[in-house]
C-alpha cells in the first residue's frame, strides 16, 4: 500500500500536503516545523525514500518493514523505534486479532508504519490535529498520542475476553464436552495478550529515563504517565484472566474426572447387579437340571430298566428329584446366591 499520509506541520498546525517526499523534507527545513508521514504496509523500496530524506537507522528501516516485531523501544542517535502490538475483539468470531505498528521518532520528523487495520491511526491525526498545543510539542506527542489510542483500544478486548471467561464458566458447571478446548483457545489469547500488554510498562520506563535528558514537556510528562497508569491496569487484568483461566481448566479437568468416577461407578454397579442376576438364574437352572435329568433319565422307556418294575420306584424319583432341588436350593441360599 505505501504512503498514506504526508503533512508538514508548524507550531501544531497543519500545511498544505506534500506528496512529494523530497518537498516534505524541503518544507520541514524551511519552515523550521514537523514532518509526519504514514505508511501502510510498506515495501523496502518505499521506506528507503524517507530513511533516506530524514536518517533513519539502517535497523529501524529494516524492522519497519518486517512484521511480528515485538514489542519494544529502541534510541538510535536523537530517533527513537518503537514497535506497539495494538488489539482489537472481534465479537462475530469471539477472538481477539492482533496488529502492529512502528513509530519511528526522531527531532523534526514522525514516521507511523502500519501492518495491520488497527489502530486507527486516521483518529490519532485527526485527534492531534484537533489540538495544536499538544501537536507543538512535537514528534513526542504524536508518539504519546499512538500510545494512548493503543492502549485505549485494549479496553474493548478486557471487556470481550471477561465476557468469554463468564461463558466458559457456564460451560464448565453444565457439563459442557467443548469447554476444554476452548478453555486452551482462550488462553493462548490471554498469553498473547500479555506479550503485547505487559512491554508497554518497560517502554514507559524507558522514556521517564529520558525526560529530563530531551527536555520533554512537563505536560507530555503527565499524559504518558496517565497512559503508563491504563497500561498498569490492562496488565493487571491480563495476568488476573490468565490466572483465572488456569484455575477454571483445573475445575474443569476435576469436574470431568469426578463425572468419570460417576460413570465408572454406575457401570460398576451395573455390572454387579447383573452378576446378582446372572447367579440368580444360574442357581436356578441348576435346581430345575437336577430332576429334569432324573426325569429324563427314566423316561427313556428302555425295556430293561430294572427301576421301572419297582413297585417304590416312582415316589423315590419324585422324593430323589425333591430332595437334590432342596438340598441345590439350600446351597445357594447359604451363599446368598438367592
Amino acid at each position: 500500500m505505501g504512503l498514506v499520509n504526508s503533512a508538514v506541520y508548524v507550531d501544531g498546525r497543519r500545511l498544505a500536503e506534500h506528496t512529494s517526499l523530497e518537498r516534505t523534507h524541503e518544507v520541514v527545513q524551511a519552515k523550521s516545523g514537523m514532518a509526519w508521514i504514514g505508511l501502510y504496509r510498506p515495501t523496502a523500496a518505499e521506506v528507503a525514500p524517507v530513511a533516506a530524506e530524514f536518517g533513519v537507522h539502517p535497523l529501524a528501516v529494516e524492522d519497519a518493514v518486517t512484521a511480528h516485531q515485538r514489542p519494544k523501544l529502541e534510541r538510535y542517535g536523537d530517533v527513537l523505534f518503537a514497535v506497539l502490538r495494538p488489539a482489537r475483539y472481534l465479537d462475530d468470531e469471539e477472538r481477539v486479532e492482533f496488529g502492529e505498528v512502528h513509530v519511528i521518532s526522531g527531532r523534526d520528523f514522525v514516521v507511523t508504519v502500519r501492518h495491520a487495520e488497527s489502530p486507527d491511526l486516521g483518529r490519532v491525526r485527526r485527534r492531534l490535529e484537533a489540538d495544536p498545543e499538544l501537536l507543538a510539542l512535537g514528534p513526542e506527542a504524536v508518539l504519546y498520542a499512538v500510545l494512548d489510542q493503543v492502549v485505549d483500544d485494549y479496553e474493548p478486548v478486557i471487556a470481550g475476553l471477561e465476557n468469554d471467561i463468564d461463558e466458559i464458566e457456564d460451560q464448565v458447571f453444565s457439563g459442557d464436552p467443548e469447554v476444554s478446548r476452548r478453555i486452551y483457545e482462550l488462553l493462548r489469547e490471554v498469553v498473547e495478550f500479555q506479550r503485547a500488554t505487559q512491554p508497554l510498562l518497560g517502554i514507559y520506563r524507558y522514556l521517564a529515563g529520558g525526560f529530563e535528558k530531551y527536555g520533554v514537556h512537563l505536560e507530555l510528562q503527565r499524559s504518558l504517565r496517565d497512559v503508563n497508569d491504563h497500561a498498569v491496569r490492562v496488565v493487571e487484568r491480563a495476568d488476573g484472566f490468565r490466572v483465572l483461566l488456569q484455575n477454571i481448566l483445573t475445575v474443569n479437568a476435576t469436574l470431568v474426572a469426578q463425572r468419570q468416577n460417576e460413570d465408572t461407578q454406575r457401570l460398576t454397579e451395573a455390572s454387579l447387579s447383573q452378576g446378582e442376576q446372572v447367579k440368580r438364574i444360574s442357581s436356578y437352572a441348576a435346581i430345575l437340571f437336577a430332576p429334569t435329568l432324573v426325569a429324563a433319565v427314566y423316561g427313556m422307556n428302555f425295556r430293561y430298566m430294572p427301576e421301572l418294575e419297582w413297585r417304590l420306584g416312582y415316589p423315590l424319583s419324585l422324593l430323589a428329584m425333591v430332595a437334590v432341588a432342596a438340598a441345590l436350593y439350600l446351597a445357594f441360599k447359604r451363599r446368598d446366591w438367592l
